[in-house]
């Protein structure tokens, strides 16, 4: 059963044509939509802004360079110092403002667990910028 044609003849072939009414109907309503609703999207309040000069603030706060050797003798910016000296002059340096830098620089064959103490006196001290030191023109065999 065909539709598309009243000929009273046998004939009914299949209507080959898209029906373009209803899409036609969406595009239209999608169109009035979008009119009504983009002026609401670049609405903005309109204000008078003050002009003001300023020149940024380049206080660099000074670093510590912990350096621990191959013996694992920790050295605080060249004076050798222990465990217990190092828990509180990191104490110390969480106090100041701004907050020092720590550079850790150690010796490839240090322990890890001696890095991993460094560390977690510092985090507990409060300091929270940390740093590590490397060679960058050593080179791997």
């Amino acid at each position: 059963m065909a539709f598309g044609s009243f000929k009273a003849s046998g004939e009914s072939a299949p209507m080959a044509e898209i029906n373009m009414i209803p899409l036609i109907d969406v595009m239209l309503v999608l169109l009035v939509i979008f009119i009504i609703t983009a002026p609401l999207l670049t609405h903005a309040v309109k204000i008078d802004l003050p002009k003001a000069a300023s020149h940024p603030n380049l206080t660099r706060p000074d670093h510590i360079a912990l350096s621990i050797n191959a013996a694992n003798e920790m050295f605080w910016n060249g004076e050798r110092i222990d465990h217990p000296q190092l828990v509180e002059r990191l104490t110390s340096a969480a106090k100041l403002a701004p907050q020092p830098e720590l550079h850790l620089r150690a010796d490839k064959t240090t322990q890890y667990q001696t890095l991993a103490e460094v560390m977690a006196a510092a985090g507990k001290a409060g300091l929270t910028r940390i740093g590590f030191v490397s060679d960058p023109t050593e080179q791997r065999p």
